[in-house]
C-alpha cells in the first residue's frame, strides 16, 4: 500500500512524514494554502532517502515550470490536478499521477483516456482543486477496472483508512488535511494514518 502525504511545508514534517513510513511526500506548487516554492521544497527535502519519492503538484501548469521544479526541487514524480490533457501527461519527463475530481461515475470513466504511471481520484476541490478535506462517495468506484494504478485522495483519517482501503482496494492512498490539527501537520496523526493504512493493505486479498 503506497502512503502519500501532501501538503509539507517545513523540514520538520518532511522528517516525520519519512518516519512515519510514508512512501511519497506531496509538495504543492499551485495555488492552495499549502503552496511552497521550489526552493523551499528542495531544502526541506535534501536529507530524503532515495526510496521515499518527492512529488509535485501542479494545476494546469506550463512545461517550464515543471521542468524548473524538476531542477530545482528535484522532484520524481509529477502530479497534475487540473486540466491537462493525455497528450500533455505523455509530454512528462517524469512518471505522472493524473488526478481526476469525481462528481459521479461518469468520471471515473475519465481515468481511460490517460496513460499515466497513477490515476488519483479525489474529492472535488472547494476554492482550490483538491485538498478540500472532504470525501466523496466510494461507491462511484466499485466498477473501477485501475485498482493497479489507483489512489484514493479526499477526506482520509487515520479513522476512516481502513474502511476506505477495504472498500475501493487502492494501490495507495493520498492524505493532507487528515492528518493536520488546527491546519499544521500532526505527526502523532501522520505515524497513525500510515500505520492503519500499511496494516490494511498487507491484509488485503
Amino acid at each position: 500500500m503506497i502512503v502519500k502525504i501532501c501538503g509539507l511545508m517545513n523540514k520538520e514534517d518532511v522528517t516525520a512524514a519519512v518516519e512515519a513510513g510514508a512512501d511519497y511526500l506531496g509538495f504543492v506548487f499551485a495555488k492552495s494554502k499549502r503552496r511552497i516554492t521550489y526552493e523551499q521544497a528542495g531544502k526541506m527535502s535534501e536529507d530524503v532517502p532515495l526510496h521515499v519519492k518527492k512529488v509535485g503538484v501542479f494545476v494546469n501548469p506550463e512545461m517550464s515550470e515543471i521542468e524548473e521544479a524538476i531542477r530545482i526541487a528535484g522532484i520524481d514524480l509529477i502530479q497534475l490536478h487540473g486540466d491537462e490533457s493525455p497528450e500533455f501527461c505523455r509530454e512528462m519527463k517524469k512518471p505522472v499521477i493524473k488526478a481526476v475530481s469525481i462528481h459521479s461515475e461518469e468520471d471515473v470513466l475519465k481515468f481511460e483516456k490517460y496513460d499515466v504511471h497513477h490515476v488519483l481520484a479525489d474529492a472535488p476541490g472547494t476554492a482550490y482543486r483538491g485538498g478540500s478535506g472532504h470525501s466523496f462517495d466510494w461507491n462511484y468506484l466499485s466498477h473501477n477496472d485501475h485498482h493497479e494504478q489507483l489512489i484514493l485522495a479526499g477526506g482520509l483519517t487515520p479513522e476512516n483508512i481502513q474502511q476506505a482501503i477495504n472498500e475501493v482496494k487502492p494501490a495507495g492512498v493520498d492524505v493532507s488535511s487528515g492528518v493536520e490539527t488546527n491546519g499544521k501537520k500532526d505527526h502523532q496523526k501522520m505515524k497513525q494514518f500510515v500505520k492503519n493504512a500499511k496494516q490494511t493493505g498487507s491484509e488485503m486479498i
